[in-house]
């Protein structure tokens, strides 16, 4: 299918995800990075606690929070 008719049937309210590869499908900005982080045996303790009661991983949580507090901050 071309641009132009794929842009034909997305404007008329198509379903156009037969002719997408949803599994290649990236959100720009939203690309995994690694990085490492030392924290102090209390605090892994303490995350590993958190993150059994909620039923997730550590990193999990790292992240649930990392994310909540960055986006109060506006950021």
């Amino acid at each position: 299918m071309k641009a132009r008719e794929f842009d034909r049937k997305f404007d008329r309210g198509a379903n156009v995800t037969a002719h997408l590869d949803l599994a290649k499908a990236r959100r720009p900005g939203e690309e995994a990075r690694r990085v490492n982080v030392d924290f102090p045996a209390w605090m892994v303790a303490s995350l590993d606690r958190e993150a059994r009661r909620l039923g997730v991983t550590r990193q999990s949580v790292i992240k649930m929070w990392l994310a909540e507090r960055l986006q109060k901050a506006g950021t």
